[in-house]
């Protein structure tokens, strides 16, 4: 092109000023120079705005449900020009600026421009390309530089230690999941078989070396493990950008960004679309509740408290040293909002599991008096948790039919698994911690000593169904000191493989879904941590072998059983049909569904043989024994009772003699002539 004019520098802030002649509005070239060198850039100041004022509006509402499409970094074509697009909210700086390789990471060369109405800060970059790492330099309300900000809607990020954003392309994989997605959206999860595997990414297995598996080597390995093991989903412990790996990715810096860890973001769309394609399910934790302190992050973004709480009582956690996101704030809750909406639309996650729910739910959580604040209403509940909690549900509910929400509610809040318009929270499930407390709590004791907890099994049933409820046995149960399943078994080695077995059989033909910490399918013998892989060689040795194809197995009875799922959520598929025998330690329920012939549960929580042991059952005929986690090929005794029992007499006093084996559960199925 034809030389217009020159400009020179006003002052040091980069203020450049000169006489340029052109006929019609174009975009400018200008060469520079200094004393690194000379360049050509392309005057970013001569496009236009890319926001317009509908989005202006929804945002300044909080009510605008597709923020990731207008914040963050977007490679566009505006205005004749391929370029990146740049926004990012910072209400309160007095500059904000996009810096990066592309620009010797010089604040003054590429300023944004402030949408005063909004606080968004915005700057369409030509000739930008994807790969490019960038952060925002801004400078606070007090005229002080912040340090450089990553982007809090990042798609894409450096692998740590270094904490740039990256701008990302558009997503390039063509999904082919359609068959899975349809099934789901029609379905009603709480009548559907639900198993859940929990996974650390980044230990379950690792390569020769000691480094991370991709998400390709992931998927050729974990995904036909899944399916060989009769799971139903796989849920990953966050795997959103965080800095730190011993936070197992549960204090999150990049919300909208998997992890670089693993590979770039296309590689996890790989991932699910391979799981939903084998029929496995993806579901990932989601940390809504706080943030990490570290200076790139969120914390003082914009040089004031934005993100979280000015006053500690409130914005400060004492118990993971984070900071606590401002739920009263509409622009919080919509940049919350809308990552839930994004993992569900941009990457096909089938469900959410809420992260420390109780944490968000009550204003005193950990905290002794005086340092919390109450609500306007002089309570403890934060009622602006509840409010972003029915929202965020709502939306994802009415936006994504098909994907659920789990809570990890540790506390008796009602109706955290029942609809908003109910007085609910919405979610669709909520995690059973009094099951997993109560039961490991009686199966740490000696047997001899277990008829004094009976209570511990029996009290559960009391409100199985005030909930949707899923039974974790998670990774929380196997870390700080606290040892592993088989560990917390009683007895010598043989009696805690076999408590082990007759306790997943338990809980298989309990009511509500099932998840289970990768490893625990095998009795992994060493605390999980995550600077390690698992310890797959156990595999190798019978007793190993015999927990997993246990699980295996009953993961393929609880799917292929009507009785023993689709009434899960509901009373009319339980009945007691032994509650009381606390001297033998014996319990045995009934499971029903109206789709298939009825389970009788039945476990042995001593090493005692019960011979001859009588078991009520609801019908006279032919009960086929379908699992014994005592028999020799699971590593047990190979007690039993041939496979087959007869059940006689007639009205409400039908019933079995049966071998109950020693520390055991058999489930029973009605054979239809």
């Amino acid at each position: 092109g034809k030389e217009a004019g020159e400009l020179s520098r006003r002052d040091d802030a980069g203020f450049f000023e000169g006489k340029v002649s052109i006929r019609k509005r174009q975009p400018l070239r200008y060469h520079a120079r200094n004393a690194g060198g000379d360049w050509w850039l392309t005057d970013p100041y001569s496009f236009g705005p890319v926001l317009g004022p509908m989005d202006d509006y929804y945002m300044a509402e909080g009510s605008h449900l597709r923020l990731f499409d207008k914040l963050g970094a977007h490679i566009i074509d505006h205005e004749g020009a391929t370029g990146v697009h740049f926004a990012v909210w910072a209400p309160n700086a007095r500059r904000v600026s996009v810096v990066g390789a592309f620009n010797d990471w010089d604040g003054r060369r590429h300023t944004m421009r402030d949408r005063k109405d909004t606080g968004i800060w915005e700057l369409f970059i030509p000739d930008l390309a994807a790969g490019q790492p960038y952060k925002f330099e801004i400078i606070g309300p007090d005229g002080v530089r912040l340090p450089l900000k990553a982007d809090p809607f990042a798609f894409e990020s450096e692998l740590r230690p270094a904490t740039a954003s990256v701008t990302a392309p558009p997503m390039a994989h063509q999904w082919g999941d359609e068959a899975h997605r349809g099934y789901w959206r029609k379905a009603d999860p709480r009548r559907e078989a639900i198993s859940i595997y929990e996974v650390h990414a980044g230990s379950w297995q690792r390569r020769d070396d000691g480094t991370f598996l991709s998400w390709d080597e992931l998927a050729a390995r974990l995904i036909p493990y899944v399916v060989d093991t009769g799971f139903t989903h796989i849920e990953f412990l966050p795997i959103s950008e965080h800095p730190y790996d011993p936070s197992w990715g549960y204090q999150t810096t990049g919300l909208y960004a998997p992890t670089a860890r693993f590979g770039d973001p296309d590689g996890f769309a790989r991932f699910v679309d391979g799981a939903h394609r084998a029929g496995i399910g993806v579901i990932l934790d989601w940390v809504p509740a706080h943030f990490p302190v570290d200076e790139h992050g969120l914390a003082q973004f914009d040089g004031t408290a934005l993100y979280e709480h000015a006053d500690p009582r409130q914005g400060f956690h004492p118990d993971w040293n984070t900071a606590i996101y401002n739920f009263g704030r509409r622009e919080v809750v919509s940049f919350l909002v809308n990552n839930a909406l994004f993992w569900a639309e941009k990457y096909h996650v089938d469900g959410l599991r809420v992260d420390a729910v109780a944490s968000m739910l009550y204003l005193d959580y950990s905290r002794k008096a005086g340092e919390w604040i109450p609500n306007e209403k002089g309570g403890r509940e934060n009622l602006h948790a509840v409010s972003f909690l029915q929202k965020m549900n709502k939306e994802l509910y009415g936006h994504h039919p098909g994907v659920m929400t789990i809570a990890e509610e540790s506390t008796s809040w009602p109706k955290v698994s029942r609809p908003v318009h109910e007085g609910g929270l919405g979610f669709g499930f909520k995690w059973n911690m009094g099951f997993m407390h109560d039961t490991l709590e009686y199966l740490s004791k000696e047997p001899i000593f277990r008829k004094h907890h009976h209570n511990d099994i029996t009290f559960g049933l009391v409100y199985a169904f005030s909930e949707n409820f899923v039974l974790p046995l998670s990774h929380d149960e196997v870390v700080h000191g606290k040892g592993t399943l088989l560990h917390k078994m009683a007895g010598d080695d043989w009696q805690k493989f076999a408590t082990l077995r007759a306790y997943y059989a338990f809980m298989w033909g309990y009511p509500g879904k099932k998840l289970l910490f990768m490893g625990q399918e095998f009795a992994q013998r060493r605390e999980w941590s995550e600077a390690r892989a698992l310890d797959w060689n156990l595999l190798e040795f019978a007793p190993h072998r015999g927990v997993w194809q246990t699980v295996r197995d009953l993961n393929y009875l609880y799917r292929s059983r009507p009785a023993l799922h689709a009434r899960d959520c509901e009373p009319e598929g339980f009945s007691w049909l032994i509650v009381d025998d606390r001297d033998n330690s014996v319990f045995a329920w009934l499971r029903n569904a109206p789709d298939g012939n009825p389970v009788a549960v039945i476990s042995n929580f001593t090493p005692v043989p019960r011979e001859n042991y009588r078991v009520p059952l609801p019908k006279a005929g032919k009960w086929r024994e379908i699992i014994n986690t005592d028999a020799a090929d699971y590593g047990g005794s190979g007690m039993g009772n041939g496979g087959m029992i007869e059940a006689s007499g007639e009205g409400g006093g039908v019933s079995a003699t049966m071998l109950l084996p020693p520390l055991s559960t058999i489930m029973l199925e009605f054979v239809t002539d």
